[in-house]
């Protein structure tokens, strides 16, 4: 990555860290695609692409993070125990343990407001 770098330093890392903003925002189009909430384009995507869309977030997260501290992996992982500690309560398991995991962002909302998840996409 750093080989095809245009700006480095702070400027290259400012660029990284903003990356991250585009690509939140390609989440977001692809959500309205998915959901047709653009009457004028109707549905666009697919739930498919919603998730590729998340894993360049993550992606891109990871790199602008090594960027900024080559023990990346080590900080991450103890951020994620962290997270994992405050969400588990320290306990090992969940709070509620009613709720179940969902698969598909459909199962939140009413099946006849959003397309299928599985839909081809429509261009």
């Amino acid at each position: 990555m750093d080989a095809g770098r245009v700006h480095d330093g702070l400027d290259g890392l400012l660029l990284r860290v903003l990356k991250l903003s585009e690509e939140v925002g390609e989440v977001a189009q692809a959500v309205i695609g998915a959901t047709g909430q653009n009457p004028r384009k109707g549905v666009t995507h697919t739930w498919d692409d919603v998730r590729s869309e998340l894993c360049d977030v993550i992606i891109t997260a990871l790199v602008a993070l090594r960027t900024l501290t080559p023990d990346a992996q080590e900080v991450f992982a103890a951020h994620l125990a962290r997270v994992a500690e405050r969400s588990l309560g320290g306990a090992g398991e969940p709070r509620d343990e009613g709720r179940t995991p969902f698969t598909e962002p459909s199962a939140l909302v009413s099946r006849t407001s959003v397309r299928s998840p599985h839909a081809k996409r429509g261009r």
